[in-house]
C-alpha cells in the first residue's frame, strides 16, 4: 500500500474506532429489543464507504484574470453569474496573492505549494523536462487512490506530453491558440474544431459525469483570459457601450519609480497613460463570459451526478493583469494589480455560504489546503498552509506578511529581479540587481501606490522592519 494510502487508512482506523466506542455507549443500557433495532440501523460503515466520502477537488484556474474584474469582486459590468455562484455558496478570500506574477512559474507554485525560488521554475522558458518530475498536489492525490484529469494549459515547456501522476491528459503546446486548437489527448495529437474555452469546458464536464468508484481531482487551466485575447463568436459585440473608468493611480507621473523609468538601451521607457487599451480590456472580459459558461457546465455536471456538495472548488487566476496602472499592461511587477488574484472556494461541508475572509492568503496555499481537505498529510516540502483553519475562524498563528517575487527573463529586460513583503500597511520592493532603486510604500494609506517613501526619513523605522521582515522571509522559505 503506498505511503498516503496507509496514512488514510490508519485516519480512518481511528474515525471507525472512535465511532464504535461511541456507539458502544449509547448501546449499554437499551433493551434487547432497543439493542437489536440500534444495531441493525447504526452499523459502522465499512472503511471503502468512508473513503468514497472524500471529497472531490475541482481546481478552475483563469490566466491572467484581475482579482477584481468578477461580478462578485466588485467589477461594475461584469457577467459572471456562475463564478459568483461560487462566492454566494461558499467564501471570497478578500486578499489573495500570486507567489510570483508569471505564468509559469505560478502554475507550479500553484501545483506544488513552494515557492519559485524552491522549486526552480523561474521564467517561462522551457522547463519542460523539469515540469515532469514537479511532485504537485494531483500527482499525490493520484498516489492515494483519486482519479484525476489535467484539461487546459500547461505552460510549463513546449512538451504537451501527459504529465506524471493523471488519469486523463487534455493540453497543448504553450499558449495554444483560441479557435480550432491543435490538443494532445492523453498523448495524442488531435485537430479540434472550435472555440477553446468551450472545448476545454466540455472535456471538463464530461470527465465529471464519468461513472467511478472513487474520489477525483479535475484542474482546469483555461487559455482565457491571456492574448491575444480573442473572444467566442457569440461574445464579441458585449459591453460596447460600456466605459471603461481608470483608476486614479493610471494617473501615475511615475515619480520616485526609477527602476521603471531607467535608461534601457534600444528599449523605450514606461511612460504615463500608457498600458491596455479600452478594446483589450473588453475584450478580456468577454472572454469571461465564455469561462462563466464553462463553471456552469460544471455545476450542472456535478449536481446531474449528485456530487456537488461533496465537492471542493477553487476557482483562482495565475496572476494579475495591468489596466493602465503605473502606465502598464500585462503583470510582472510587484504592484497590487499585478501580484492579486481572486480566490474563490465552495464546499458545504466546511465553509459557510457567503463567508468574506480576510487574511493574507497566497497561492501555494492551494496545495496543503487540497492535501487536508482529502484527509492526507501535507507533503513536506511544500512551503504554503493549509486554508482550512482559516476557513474555520481559526487566524491566530495566520501570516502576517506576504513574500512575493520575480526572476528577470532576457526578453523583457524593462522589469528587473525584485523580491517583495507586504503587509497590511506596509509594502517594500527590493530590486535585486539595481542600486539605489528600491520603493517602499505605506499601503494601509496608499493603495494605489503613488508616493514611494524610501529615502522619507518619517518612514525609516517602517523600512527598517520591512527590510528585517523580507530577509527573515527569504531565510525561512530557503
Amino acid at each position: 500500500m503506498k505511503t498516503q494510502e496507509m496514512i488514510f487508512a490508519r485516519q480512518n482506523q481511528v474515525s471507525v474506532f472512535g465511532t464504535a466506542r461511541a456507539l458502544t455507549e449509547r448501546y449499554t443500557g437499551l433493551s434487547m429489543v432497543s439493542r437489536r433495532q440500534f444495531l441493525a440501523s447504526a452499523a459502522v460503515p465499512p472503511l471503502a464507504a468512508q473513503r468514497s466520502q472524500r471529497p472531490n477537488i475541482v481546481f478552475v484556474l483563469i490566466d491572467d484574470l484581475r482579482w477584481d474584474a468578477l461580478g462578485c469582486t466588485g467589477h461594475p459590468f461584469a457577467k459572471t453569474p456562475h463564478i459568483d455562484r461560487i462566492a454566494k455558496e461558499g467564501a471570497r478570500f478578500t486578499d489573495s496573492f500570486v507567489a510570483i506574477p508569471l505564468c509559469s512559474p505560478s502554475r507550479a507554485s500553484f501545483l506544488t505549494g513552494q515557492y519559485a525560488h524552491k522549486h526552480t521554475i523561474r521564467g517561462n522558458g522551457d522547463n519542460a523536462a523539469l515540469s515532469h518530475r514537479l511532485v504537485t498536489f494531483p500527482r499525490l492525490l493520484h498516489e492515494a487512490g483519486y482519479e484525476t484529469a489535467y484539461i487546459g494549459k500547461w505552460h510549463m515547456g513546449t512538451d504537451d506530453s501527459p504529465r506524471p501522476g493523471f488519469d486523463r491528459w487534455v493540453s497543448f503546446r504553450g499558449q495554444g491558440r483560441f479557435e480550432d486548437p491543435p490538443l494532445n489527448i492523453d498523448g495524442k495529437a488531435v485537430d479540434q474544431k472550435g472555440y477553446m474555452t468551450d472545448l476545454l469546458g466540455g472535456y471538463a464536464a464530461e470527465f465529471i459525469r464519468k461513472p467511478r468508484s472513487k474520489p477525483f481531482c479535475l484542474c482546469l487551466a483555461h487559455k482565457a483570459v491571456h492574448g491575444p485575447f480573442t473572444p467566442a463568436e457569440r461574445h464579441k459585440s458585449m459591453f460596447s457601450g460600456e466605459t471603461i473608468r481608470r483608476s486614479e493611480n493610471a494617473k501615475d507621473q511615475l515619480a520616485g519609480k526609477p527602476a521603471m523609468t531607467r535608461l534601457i538601451e534600444g528599449k523605450p521607457a514606461v511612460s504615463p497613460g500608457g498600458g491596455s487599451g479600452d478594446e483589450l480590456i473588453k475584450n478580456q472580459m468577454r472572454c469571461m463570459l465564455s469561462v462563466d459558461d464553462s463553471v456552469g457546465g460544471i455545476f450542472k455536471a456535478l449536481e446531474d451526478t449528485g456530487q456537488l456538495d461533496n465537492t471542493l472548488i477553487v476557482f483562482t487566476s495565475d496572476n494579475g493583469y495591468f489596466w493602465g496602472e503605473h502606465g502598464l499592461g500585462d503583470k510582472r511587477w510587484a504592484f497590487e494589480e499585478s501580484i492579486r488574484i481572486p480566490m474563490l472556494m465552495r464546499w458545504p461541508k466546511q465553509i459557510r455560504a457567503g463567508s468574506v475572509i480576510v487574511a493574507n492568503t497566497l497561492s501555494i496555499d492551494i496545495a496543503p489546503t487540497v492535501m487536508e481537505a482529502a484527509g492526507l498529510k501535507v507533503h513536506a516540502q511544500m512551503q504554503g498552509m493549509s486554508l482550512l483553519p482559516v476557513i474555520g475562524g481559526k487566524k491566530s498563528k495566520w501570516r502576517q506578511a506576504v513574500l512575493t517575487e520575480y526572476f528577470a527573463e532576457g526578453n523583457f529586460p524593462r522589469t528587473p529581479s525584485w523580491q517583495s513583503v507586504r503587509t497590511a500597511e506596509w509594502k517594500y520592493v527590493h530590486y535585486t540587481g539595481l542600486e539605489g532603486m528600491d520603493e517602499l510604500y505605506a499601503i494601509g494609506k496608499d493603495p494605489g501606490e503613488m508616493r514611494n517613501l524610501i529615502s522619507d526619513p518619517a518612514a525609516d523605522k517602517a523600512l527598517g522592519k520591512m527590510k528585517a521582515l523580507l530577509a527573515a522571509e527569504l531565510k525561512a522559505t530557503a
